[in-house]
């Protein structure tokens, strides 16, 4: 009785904890060792949350990925250490990003930015630009092509 009550309180804060949004099978399982819950009473209420579909890293990956790319547009590098840090396996993590057009989604970024940038001369433009670029953990490469075609696109303007 006592071991079903372990179980039923485990089960009831990883429902609780997936309530918000999705999460990864390490983060439940981090989540439920911080919380006291010994590791068969957890490894048990993963198991369950498997069987019900409601830890799926690949989907659970996915899901970062579009809501990065959706609502704060980070690097292809980015999004793949985010997603190691959450303890998503590396062939996941790979398959998710594989699509991702880090130009593209700078470029965006950058047109995006440049209308509050506009009024400045090339190397404030430039450094700028390229910081908040980086922050979000594009390449230099990437962000110096991006910078020279869009400080083009603003000159013939």
């Amino acid at each position: 009785m006592i071991e079903d009550t372990a179980f039923q309180h485990c089960l009831e804060a990883a429902y609780r904890y997936l309530s918000y949004r999705p999460r990864s099978e390490e983060e439940v399982r981090q989540r439920l060792h911080k919380h006291g819950f010994d590791g068969e009473a957890a490894e048990e209420v993963i198991f369950k949350l498997k069987e019900q579909n409601l830890i799926d890293d690949f989907a659970f990956a996915q899901f970062w990925k579009d809501d990065r790319l959706s609502f704060k547009p980070k690097s292809k590098n980015l999004i793949n250490k985010e997603l190691r840090g959450k303890g998503v396996a590396v062939e996941i993590i790979e398959q998710v990003t594989k699509d991702i057009d880090d130009e593209g989604n700078a470029y965006e970024l950058g047109r995006n930015r440049v209308r509050a940038l506009a009024h400045l001369n090339y190397p404030d433009f430039y450094r700028r630009l390229s910081g908040y670029l980086g922050y979000r953990g594009f390449t230099h490469e990437v962000i110096k092509r991006i910078i020279t075609l869009l400080w083009q696109e603003k000159e013939r303007c």
